[in-house]
């Protein structure tokens, strides 16, 4: 064992024991507990047989698989102690959803499909697991996750393949568990922390979210505000526009509240507003060293910032006939470019300020740095077992471990934080 790891093994235990609480037998949070050191133990690899291999007198790889593969504890309970943990320790200001892709050689693992996947940037075989995660200004933390379910594996599907609803039964997936949208699962993460008594107001979230309508109409069915990136054919009203009732013919039915102009683009809206709307934000300093006063690099860009109506059926139909609501169209607009570059949606008040605006949208760089750090130093995509629970089961325990790593971080001295 690493001496970094050694130095705060009595920490680990202790957080350990707090986590796996709800363990119902002994041997269980034992494993646990050496699950997690593995993980932490330097070295490339974070499978079952390496990391047996580190560690030690307690490397019994049998044991090890079996708590991670087969083992029948209830992962949602340990994410619950999770989040209740660090909603302390971070302070959340939002929720942030996302999704990262599991990259696969073979066929066999539960839920692997030819899908798009960011982590690849093409369509590639991989897993797709959506994950929730706690987030301030100074740190985050992953306490919910969903393994993604493609058409292919769903046998109610028009879509199902053959041969992987036959994997089904071997990989373990319940039968109740068919194809949802990313989108649907990252509301049912946010349904199940609130249901832990987790409420944070607030939620991010890229375009792979931002552009589904019915996402957005999902978070404001439950009282929740958002900034939400949108792709740029996104469409909307003025804010200044409103709906009129045409003339009646006489004939058939009265005609309906309609917006006499087409919904525009949201990226024609903001060159209409012009390059000299952009107005110039730091929105945070970086890790990289700068020249400015702080002596680090600071995170600076132009952005517009516009009141207007988001278009779109399933809008139109929640409205009822009513005008569009309004809602924040957010820019950012670089200097040096001829055009607007990224896109964001937001419910916050019309009071907010421009800052507040883009402080918020730009907190999304907290889930890539938790992804790349569960990725590089905790072997969150290592995982070689084949089994729905198993996934589930290594994705919630390099969560607790990122944790862990994140506590040292905040509440030790520099010099004294283990390295994760």
């Amino acid at each position: 064992m690493g001496r970094e790891l050694a130095a705060v093994r009595c920490d680990l235990e202790d957080f350990a024991a707090e986590m796996f609480e709800p363990f119902a037998r002994a041997d269980q949070r034992r494993w646990g507990t050496v699950y997690l050191r593995g993980l932490l133990l330097d070295g490339r690899r974070k499978s079952v047989e390496p990391m047996a291999a580190r560690l030690g007198e307690d490397g019994n790889r049998q044991a090890l698989a079996n708590f991670i593969t087969t083992s029948p504890w209830d992962a949602a309970h340990v994410r619950a102690r999770l989040a209740w943990r660090m909603r302390h320790v971070i302070k959340p200001t939002a929720l942030i959803v996302d999704d990262t892709g599991f990259l696969k050689d073979g066929d066999a693992s539960a839920c692997v499909a030819r899908q798009y996947t960011g982590t690849a940037g093409k369509v590639t075989n991989c897993q797709a697991g959506v994950s929730l995660h706690l987030a301030s200004d100074a740190a985050s933390a992953a306490v919910d996750w969903r393994l993604f379910l493609p058409e292919s594996w769903d046998p109610a599907s028009p879509k199902a393949d053959e041969g992987k609803v036959a994997r089904r039964t071997t990989c373990g997936i319940p039968t109740d568990v068919g194809h949802v949208e990313k989108w649907q699962l990252a509301l049912d993460m946010i349904d199940e922390t609130r249901s832990w008594g987790i409420d944070v107001p607030l939620v991010v979230a890229d375009g792979g979210y931002g552009d589904t309508a019915v996402f957005r109409l999902g978070l404001e069915e439950r009282g929740l505000t958002y900034v939400v990136g949108i792709s740029t054919t996104t469409t909307a009203q003025p804010e200044e526009a409103r709906p009129r009732i045409p003339p009646y013919g006489g004939r058939g039915p009265r005609p309906q509240p309609a917006y006499p102009e087409p919904a525009q683009t949201v990226k024609k809206l903001v060159i209409e507003a012009g390059k000299q709307a952009a107005k110039p934000v730091q929105w945070r300093e970086g890790s990289r060293p700068g020249s400015g006063r702080s002596g680090v690099k600071r995170m600076y860009s132009r952005f517009v910032a516009l009141r207007i109506r988001p278009a779109g059926r399933e809008i139109r139909k929640a409205c009822d006939g009513q005008e569009l609501p309004v809602r924040w169209l957010l820019a950012e607009w670089p200097a040096t470019e001829p055009e607007p570059v990224q896109f964001w949606l937001s419910s916050l008040p019309a009071d907010t300020a421009l800052a507040t605006l883009v402080r918020t949208a730009k907190l999304r760089w907290r889930i890539e740095h938790d992804y790349r750090e569960m990725k590089q130093a905790l072997g969150l995509a290592h995982f070689e077992g084949r089994t729905w629970r198993g996934w589930h089961h290594h994705v919630t325990l390099v969560s607790v471990a990122h944790a862990f790593c994140t506590l040292q971080r905040l509440t030790r001295p520099p010099k004294e934080t283990a390295p994760a």
